[in-house]
């Protein structure tokens, strides 16, 4: 006789319906048997292989929770979490990714993830992760808070070691003073775009030119230089 799965904990609310944006088999199957046993019902998971997939699926239902991937066949999660965020500013978005750069880690919280944590992490501590999600956490994989700390730690030092407390070699020019600060606030090239009335494709351009003259590689790295400097507030 087949037994139904034990309830969720009284203090978990498991929110509903679910999203996951995922195209390794292995990994689906993975997330399919943690959500099952937390106690979802099947009825309530959505699965996408692709920034396509996910878009057909959020365009019709009310997605509450999303766990979402970056590398995806057709693009970037960070476009999925940027379109769910800007559909319901309080969705619950946590990314279970295996990219572990900087720049990815940075570019989904600020598109909107709640949290981040990559998928070699044990089937334990996922479901800790989920759960912390789903009770209003902002978990974060110990391996990611252990690189952000390393690289604030560092740049006081790198200043200090290489001579980077000469202002860039190139003044920047009034529109890329005025990106650099809504980089600064936490907006993403979409949301500049908008904001100022431009494309996106003209915003990258600015800030990759923003990156030539600082002769830097990350949003972290300018946005550091750029207030060490007072270039931005």
């Amino acid at each position: 006789m087949d037994t139904l799965p034990p309830p969720p904990p009284a203090s978990l609310l498991l929110a509903a319906p679910v999203l996951v944006v995922e195209d390794e088999p292995s990994v689906t199957q993975r997330i399919r048997a943690l959500l099952l046993d937390m106690g979802y019902d099947t009825t309530a998971l959505f699965w996408a292989e692709s920034v396509a997939q996910a878009r057909e699926i959020y365009a019709h239902e009310p997605i509450a929770l999303a766990l979402v991937d970056l590398g995806l066949p057709d693009g970037s999660g960070h476009t999925v979490i940027e379109e769910l965020r800007a559909r319901d500013p309080a969705m619950m978005i946590l990314v279970i990714s295996a990219w572990s750069t900087e720049d990815a880690i940075l570019g989904a919280l600020r598109a909107g993830a709640t949290g981040y944590l990559l998928k070699e992490r044990d089937d334990l501590e996922l479901r800790l992760g989920i759960a912390s999600t789903l009770r209003g956490g902002a978990p974060i994989d110990p391996f990611i808070a252990k690189r952000i700390m390393q690289e604030f730690a560092a740049a006081p030092r790198a200043a200090a070691t290489t001579g980077a407390t000469d202002a860039p070699a190139q003044p920047l020019s009034v529109r890329e003073l005025e990106i650099l600060q809504l980089v600064a606030q936490g907006m993403t090239n979409r949301e500049i775009a908008e904001h100022l009335n431009l494309s996106k494709f003209t915003v990258e351009c600015h800030v990759k030119k923003i990156y030539q003259k600082m002769a830097v590689s990350s949003r972290t790295r300018a946005i550091h230089m750029a207030r060490q400097h007072g270039l931005i507030d």
